[in-house]
């Protein structure tokens, strides 16, 4: 894989926010979901997604900055740059076995005993070099993960409904929310990504949850202001009230003050132990548009008490 700073478009000494939000950009223009017609955009979609895995770990970062580690996580050659000059004082060919000659015993040198003592008995021969082997032979790497980013109704993660998701190689599944999920959730689906030597990545999913125009999340619960009448407010009696598992009926007390909040158990969101939030209703009173009939019947009467007296106003 390239260089995993320009595969991103940043400088080596970006910090983690600026990583991140230079991924995020990346990824909404490169999602398979908003490219289904190209798939140069999925193979580049995978290269953002690896390059951001590598810089957002902060530990891999560093041995990549070190040189230890290429872009795609091997470790790199532990003799690069013993060749040309190492041995030969500014010399370009390098040290040779020929070289030897001259030196009392060289004929019953083994260069691989050498090296095995250079390095702990750990470097192996090998018959076409008389050096051995330089490093043991990597296991193959894993295919890259594949990040996706799905967004979930209001609705449907208080409830906990399945989603279909559209994967980079053009299946879908039908996901299964977890427990307790919010906004910034993720999900790994196992054997979801790219495809390597070593075995096949994951696929990351990213919720986020849509906002609503009744709703609104407040950890577990649910809250919504509802709007009643006057003689509502007075008279008290049921009403119909909107919830993220449909509609229900509920009882006013008579004599209910504006601002009351009503609690309905069991229609939040779901917890991670399994129950589920509450949700809270506040009364609005709502007056009505002609007030000359209201007004008719509250000639020559007068609410006598001070409302505000315990606000000190």
């Amino acid at each position: 894989m390239a260089d995993p700073y320009s595969t991103l478009g940043v400088a080596r000494g970006a910090n983690e926010k600026d990583i991140k939000s230079a991924y995020r950009k990346l990824a909404k223009e490169l999602h398979p979901d908003r490219n289904k017609d190209n798939p140069k955009a999925a193979e580049r979609f995978s290269e953002v997604t690896q390059a951001y895995d590598l810089l957002s770990d902060k530990d891999k970062r560093a041995q990549f900055d070190r040189g230890e580690i290429d872009a795609d996580g091997n470790p790199t050659n532990p003799f690069a740059g013993m060749g040309g000059g190492g041995y030969g004082g500014g010399s370009q060919r390098g040290f040779r076995p020929e070289d030897m000659q001259g030196f009392a015993g060289a004929e019953d040198l083994d260069i691989g005993d050498i090296f095995e003592g250079l390095f702990g008995g750990g470097a192996r021969r090998s018959r076409s070099s008389p050096f051995g082997q330089s490093r043991p032979t990597p296991p193959p790497s894993k295919g890259a993960d594949i990040g996706y980013r799905l967004r979930v109704p209001f609705v449907d993660a208080a409830t906990l409904k399945d989603q279909r998701i559209t994967l980079a190689d053009g299946k879908t599944i039908d996901l299964k929310l977890p427990k307790g999920v919010e906004d910034g959730t993720q999900m790994r689906l196992k054997g979801k990504g790219e495809h390597g030597p070593g075995g096949t990545g994951d696929g990351l999913v990213t919720i986020s949850i849509d906002k609503h125009r009744l709703f609104e999340r407040k950890g577990d619960d649910v809250r919504c202001d509802l709007p009643i009448t006057l003689d509502e407010a007075v008279e008290g009696g049921k009403v119909r009230v909107p919830t993220v598992d449909g509609a229900v009926m509920m009882t006013i007390k008579p004599g209910t003050s504006g601002g009351t909040v009503l609690r309905l158990k069991g229609k939040g969101f779901s917890k991670k132990d399994g129950g589920r939030g509450d949700q809270l209703v506040t009364l609005e009173i709502q007056l009505p548009e002609d007030l000359g009939e209201l007004a008719k019947r509250l000639e020559g009467w007068k609410d006598t008490s001070d409302p505000r007296s315990k606000l000190g106003a």
